[in-house]
């Protein structure tokens, strides 16, 4: 969807349709398009260049599987990392410094208010871990940036997500009482 403005159209914000020229390549490294990678992240390895690439590829494809889409925007979230329109939105990745099998993420929503956080938070977690034979990882830990409004509350929700996850090797269900465990392929899961 585009405005007309002054005889020429604008890329609207709110559209997954927007010209290509609105996104950075995806095969590119381009960290004016990124958000800083956040406190989670300090003092861990965060995967610059070819190596956060990769990674991004294979969240591309897993968010795709796993219908982990933005619905302000109508795309893909793993695409919010390309769009210019919000160069300090988006994921950040590293290696944990003490175990390399595993790997922290940090969510960066478009504003502090954004309120799709906790939601496409908790489904970045089940796509990653629910299709974990996709990438080098046996564990991916997710935490929301402190800079949205209730980040506090909802990496709590994720840390717990994260405990359940270690204790049982299975993704809790999104909608069973809780200690119940389900197939990570299991169809009526939203993610």
């Amino acid at each position: 969807m585009a405005n007309h403005v002054s005889g020429m159209d604008v890329p609207s914000p709110f559209s997954g349709t927007a010209d290509e020229t609105t996104f950075a390549p995806e095969d590119a490294f381009t960290p004016a398009h990124l958000p800083d990678p956040g406190p989670f992240l300090a003092g861990a390895d965060v995967l610059t260049g070819d190596e956060h690439v990769e990674f991004h590829a294979t969240t591309r494809e897993l968010f795709e599987r796993r219908g982990v889409y933005d619905i302000t925007f109508g795309y893909n979230l793993a695409r919010l990392n390309r769009d210019t329109r919000h160069p300090d939105a988006g994921y950040r990745y590293a290696e944990d410094p003490e175990n390399p099998g595993v790997l922290r993420a940090v969510f960066t929503p478009t504003t502090e208010f954004c309120p799709q956080t906790e939601t496409l938070a908790t489904g970045s977690f089940r796509a990653w871990n629910g299709c974990a034979e996709a990438h080098d990882y046996e564990l991916v830990r997710v935490r929301v940036d402190p800079m949205h409004n209730e980040a506090e509350t909802v990496n709590v929700a994720l840390a717990d997500l994260e405990r359940k996850y270690r204790e049982t090797g299975s993704l809790p269900s999104p909608d069973a009482p809780t200690g119940q465990t389900t197939d990570s392929e299991t169809p009526n899961s939203p993610f």
